[in-house]
């Protein structure tokens, strides 16, 4: 049956226009209930349960279905409630679309009390439709609201209703589920008699109108991780005058969360702050911690010159709440018997949030997740709701999952529906797929990765021409081919973006048949790939470019260690060898070149863990040894995704998928420059080229590791690079690269960015079609923007997972001391660098409830002096590294001072076995 409404509406132009709106009602859509006669058993989609289970409700002791209403499942979808409890949810409970149920808005009815109507008139039509089934059927549908109103009417009208909370206290057997239940509103879970500690949030209106006028600022509120008082607003659009604003104290945080959408109002400039230097972490237990917190803001403040001053403001109201499920530990209250208690994130710059639970004994010494419910202004921490126990703190499963879920890592195992656009096993290369493909399975081609890789993206091949020139290849996975545009599979991959490596485990972004077989450029299979082929020259100048699809077989999978042994052997001349003997020939020309433009030599300290074969636990810890083969196979990569580039942008102005580092802002480069002065050095930071330069020429003989120290503070400088699409965006260089154009090619296995380049490339040289999606500069900006976001979220997790496994390896290790060189100096702490592990760490000079030394902090050079001795960048200390397990909320590396000696501050040590050269009193100087 057809039913319509028809009605006139005045368009922006001023013309009328005729608007119909249909309603199709079908009268053959069953209730689900299998064995239903008057249905005659048809359904579609899931079924009801024949019998449902027996919830052992105190209220509704007969079997019995639940509909909740749109509200109760928002409010409580979070909380994933255990199957088989509730009867029947939402999801298997199906609304018939039928002339009984249907409901049209009445005169003067909001949307809102219409949806509550069919909502009610669903449940009752339900009731009275089951018990036709048969004469002793007992089954009934109970409806589940929070709103009073809604409830009333129910009743009403016959309908068995309860509100959520009622319902679930009624479960006798499953206690526990009470723990689950999200509060209603901010007000419900205030603490009593709390006095007011923050400002009320304005209406959504008044903030819209306040943006709209200049009054207010929105941005993305970034809590920061060293300091719980501090924040600071990255503001959308074009502002460039205040781009950023600093946010000080709990008043002017004013309850909002890591990543919310905030408006904020500027302070006067008489109130404008710099950054803090401090490291303050929340460790306070109770409600009453808030009287301490003034005292701690007065820690913030310090006497700057007006140039560091910044934009200063408070947080006026939220625009929208970005808040997710957090995993982390349970803080169980001192006082006995008391279900009040504050959950600790593992993410540090979300606040301790205040949930109750009946568990809490059982939830001691284990990660959970909570959800928040609210912040009302009388509590100093938020309000939330238990959610899931994921298991015992410190376990290797437990951890990663924790680090998985905070960094919001798709690891679901794929699906079926994903799995089933796979090829069908067992797999050969057919005359089909050859066709626009070149046979290059004659050429000595090999490949050189990391040990024990699997998921080989890329391989390369050197020859001699017989004009005397070389031809060099870089030939690379041909993922496109099995993942085709659309499907499960894809979709899929784009939303995972990127494999993520942790340190034990890879979650990859294809399947493994692909990641780790099919696509995999492995030796003596033939293989399926896309390759750029040059012709260069001796001096490594490109005289030609060719790409086409390919088929390969790799005559080699070599390490790095494996090619290097090869390159400087005087005994090996085979193919293979003279092939990676001309690369590095080339690569070093290459890479001369580069730097000659102003491309930048960086430097960061990467670890790599060696694992026992039996516990998987971390034996030993050391930085990565970086061979000439490494630079190599890099330079033909940066080649290669340039000339794709190229490519690319030539065909598809206004839609390729690029890659662009920004240049820093000169402010960026502060602490770079300040800690080179402080060495007597001047570092240039005018363009990419002077800071290269610079830092090429910033050398002290009698301390080597000074450059490698300074490289490593201008990595800290850098912009993140990003992807974008070429329509939307004028500027294209890329920084670091000192490159004015650049993309990902090389690696479609494990980022998805290069899957999307290779079909743009195949587009460009025939070897593929077209489809909609890959023309739409939107479209490929919306991809751009979650590609970004996952490789945040992967380096993040990978950090993390590196400092986990440090922590294990430490734990073995026991208490150790150290070389190290300080990075940063704070206001109470110095951030330290102990090169033999690449670990990162700090030192604190301020003790809670001990007496602690006179600080005095300069920002200008920057320097901390303790008593008589000052601290600067770079100093060489030493340091006690163990793992404090105090805190079970956040296990970490603690790091003492050893030297140099300080009356109260440094540990005593035996200082017969140490060998560092630096004075005990007034300045610091560098170890020989």
């Amino acid at each position: 049956m057809l039913k319509s409404k028809t009605f006139l509406k005045k368009t922006r132009a001023g013309g009328v226009m005729k608007i119909v709106r249909e309603h199709y009602l079908r009268d053959d859509i069953g209730c689900g209930a299998p064995g239903c006669a008057t249905c005659g058993g048809a359904h579609e989609g899931p079924a009801l349960e024949p019998q449902p289970q027996d919830p052992a409700s105190s209220l509704c002791p007969q079997p019995h279905y639940l509909l909740p209403d749109t509200n109760v499942l928002l409010h409580q979808i979070v909380s994933a409630w255990r199957p088989g409890t509730w009867a029947s949810v939402a999801s298997s409970l199906r609304l018939p679309g039928s002339l009984e149920t249907y409901v049209e808005q009445e005169q003067g009815e909001n949307a809102n009390d219409r949806n509550d109507r069919a909502i009610r008139v669903a449940a009752k039509w339900y009731n009275e439709h089951l018990k036709k089934m048969s004469a002793d059927n007992q089954l009934q549908v109970i409806f589940i609201t929070n709103d009073r109103k809604n409830k009333e009417k129910a009743i009403e009208e016959g309908i068995p209703a309860f509100t959520c909370e009622e319902y679930v206290k009624s479960l006798t057997a499953n206690p526990e589920l009470i723990d689950r239940l999200a509060c209603l509103s901010e007000e419900e879970n205030e603490i009593e008699s709390g006095k007011i500690i923050f400002s009320e949030h304005l209406p959504l209106s008044k903030l819209q109108q306040g943006i709209k006028s200049g009054t207010y600022l929105q941005g993305t509120f970034r809590a920061s991780r060293e300091n719980y008082l501090e924040a600071t607003v990255w503001i959308h659009g074009d502002n460039e005058e205040n781009k950023e604003v600093i946010l000080q104290g709990l008043k002017h945080l004013n309850r909002a969360i890591h990543e919310d959408i905030v408006a904020v109002e500027l302070l006067a400039k008489s109130q404008w702050v710099a950054p803090s230097s401090v490291v303050l972490h929340d460790e306070g237990q109770n409600e009453e911690d808030v009287e301490k917190e003034e005292e701690r803001e007065r820690m913030l403040k310090t006497a700057v010159s007006e140039k560091m001053l910044k934009p200063t403001g408070r947080v006026v109201g939220i625009i929208k709440r970005n808040w997710r499920p957090y995993c982390g530990m349970l803080s169980k209250s001192d006082i006995k018997e008391s279900r009040r208690h504050l959950f600790t994130p593992a993410d540090k710059r979300i606040p301790r949030i205040r949930i109750e639970t009946r568990q809490a004994s059982t939830l001691e010494g284990r990660r959970i997740i909570v959800a928040i419910d609210g912040w009302p202004r009388n509590s100093r921490y938020p309000n939330g709701h238990f959610v899931r126990n994921l298991g015992d703190v410190g376990e290797k499963e437990t951890e990663t999952e924790v680090l998985l879920l905070e960094h919001d890592v798709p690891h679901q195992p794929f699906s079926q529906a994903v799995l089933s656009f796979l090829p069908k096993m067992p797999w050969s290369i057919t005359e089909k797929d050859m066709k626009n493909r070149e046979d290059l399975r004659h050429l000595c081609i090999c490949s050189v990765d990391p040990p024990g890789c699997t998921d080989i993206d890329d391989a390369l091949h050197c020859r001699e021409l017989e004009n005397g020139n070389l031809e060099v290849g870089v030939h690379i996975a041909d993922v496109s081919h099995f993942i085709r545009p659309g499907n499960a599979l894809d979709q899929e991959s784009a939303r995972r973006g990127t494999t993520v490596y942790l340190c034990e485990k890879r979650i990859d972004m294809v399947p493994e048949l692909l990641s780790s077989n099919l696509c995999s450029l492995k030796c003596d299979v033939d293989r399926l790939a896309f390759s750029c082929i040059w012709e260069m020259n001796h001096n490594a100048e490109i005289l030609k470019t060719k790409f086409t699809k390919s088929v390969i077989n790799s005559k080699a999978s070599l390490t790095y260690a494996e090619a290097q042994l090869r390159i400087d052997s005087a005994n090996m001349n085979d193919d293979i060898t003279t092939s990676l003997r001309g690369l590095n020939k080339l690569a070093k020309i290459l890479k001369k070149g580069r730097i000659e433009k102003g491309a930048l030599t960086l430097s960061s300290p990467e670890v790599r863990f060696h694992m026992d074969s039996e516990t998987h636990d971390p034996i030993d810890l050391q930085t990565k040894e970086l061979r000439e083969t490494n630079s190599m196979v890099e330079e033909f990569m940066l080649l290669a995704n340039i000339s794709v580039a190229k490519k690319i942008h030539e065909e598809f102005s206004e839609h390729a998928l690029l890659r662009k580092h920004p240049a820093p802002p000169p402010s960026n480069y502060e602490i770079l420059v300040k800690a080179a002065r402080s060495r007597n050095l001047e570092i240039k930071t005018d363009t990419a080229k002077s800071l290269a330069e610079s830092l090429d020429r910033a050398e002290s003989p009698t301390f080597p590791y000074l450059n490698t120290l300074l490289r490593i503070l201008a990595t800290r400088c850098m912009m993140q690079a990003v992807y974008f699409c070429s329509g939307m965006d004028n500027d294209f260089y890329h920084y670091g690269l000192a490159s004015p154009i650049y993309t990902h090619f090389t690696s479609p296995i494990r980022r998805y960015a290069d899957v999307i380049v290779h079909r743009l490339l195949a587009v460009a040289i025939g070897a593929d079609c077209t489809y909609p999606e890959l023309t739409d500069k939107h479209k490929l900006a919306d991809i751009c923007k979650n590609l970004n976001f996952r490789h945040k979220m992967a380096q993040y997790a990978q950090r993390a997972s590196v400092a986990f496994h440090t922590q294990l390896f430490f734990k073995s290790k026991g208490i150790v001391s150290e070389e190290a060189y300080i990075l940063f100096v704070r206001k109470n702490a110095i951030v330290v660098l102990i090169p033999k592990y690449g670990l990162e760490g700090t030192v604190f000079f301020e003790e809670k409830d001990k007496s602690n030394p006179q600080l005095i902090y300069d920002d200008e050079i920057p320097s901390l002096k303790i008593e008589d001795t000052v601290f600067h960048v770079f100093d060489k200390v030493k340091v006690k590294i163990m793992l404090d397990s105090s805190n079970l909320q956040h296990q970490k590396i603690r790091m003492s001072l050893v030297e140099p000696q300080i009356p109260g501050i440094s540990i005593p040590t035996d200082t017969s076995n140490m060998d560092l050269n630096g004075p005990k009193k007034k300045k610091m100087k560098l170890g020989k």
